[in-house]
């Protein structure tokens, strides 16, 4: 009997192992102070440094860069948009910015398997009424909505990663539309790093704080200007997609 009872007490525990360890990584990281190097002041200091690294190693700095920003995207480190400038920094806002997808995307899937696998199940069982209705309507339209929360720029990062584990939803739809989704946004915080050299160099020279007006170049402007336009990418997108279902 006392074995029993002991059984789902241990599936219990080991429902909220995936997420206990991510959400124990943010805190020893935020407890030894790792956000100081999540900043533009950082940046400016090591920039000679991680671009020497990242041009004599090779696929071995591609691989870290990547290893780097699943993780600080699984355990919902802040400040990780500066992670996407560096990719644009070291590679060039394409391969940068692919790299950043790829990475933000590993560290997305592995928080919303590990929310999932703590609290999806156990929602879903006590989904009535309503939560049941609006459950189904997501589940059944999943990628859409997906793609739909992916392009909103409004939304924290973490939440959208989230938030779907708590339907039921395919990991590879979740992997396909967090992909495609992230992609506009990422391409353009890359193409902001990749002219963020010239502001990095002018501030750690100087020796003074680097502020966003220090990014305030010709093509930094319409990198923002890219931020602006994909702001509208959601709207036009659920237009589109009303447009074009059948009335009634």
């Amino acid at each position: 009997m006392a074995e029993n009872a002991t059984k789902p007490t241990g599936r219990r525990f080991l429902r909220f192992l995936p997420l206990g360890i991510l959400a124990g990584i943010l805190i020893v990281g935020l407890l030894l102070g790792w956000q100081r190097y999540f900043t533009l002041d950082y940046l400016a200091e090591v920039r000679t440094t991680i671009k020497t690294f990242a041009a004599e190693q090779g696929i071995v700095a591609i691989l870290g860069y990547v290893l780097a920003y699943s993780v600080a995207v699984a355990v919902a480190f802040p400040a990780t948009w500066l992670l996407t400038l560096i990719g644009g920094f070291l590679y060039g806002w394409l391969f940068g910015g692919v790299l950043a997808a790829v990475g933000a995307t590993i560290g997305a899937t592995a928080l919303f398997w590990a929310a999932r696998t703590a609290f999806g199940d156990w929602l879903r069982e006590r989904a009535k009424g309503t939560a049941s209705k609006v459950a189904s309507g997501f589940e059944g339209n999943a990628f859409s909505y997906l793609l739909a929360l992916r392009l909103l720029p409004i939304l924290p990062f973490a939440l959208v990663n989230i938030v779907p584990a708590l339907f039921k939803i395919p990991t590879r739809i979740y992997v396909a539309a967090t992909f495609l989704g992230i992609l506009p946004g990422v391409f353009v915080y890359a193409y902001l790093g990749q002219g963020i050299e010239g502001a990095l160099s002018l501030a750690a020279e100087s020796g003074r704080t680097v502020g966003l007006g220090d990014l305030v170049t010709p093509e930094i402007t319409l990198g923002l200007l890219g931020l602006a336009l994909l702001a509208c990418v959601a709207p036009v997108y659920k237009f589109i997609r009303s447009r074009r279902q059948p009335a009634g």
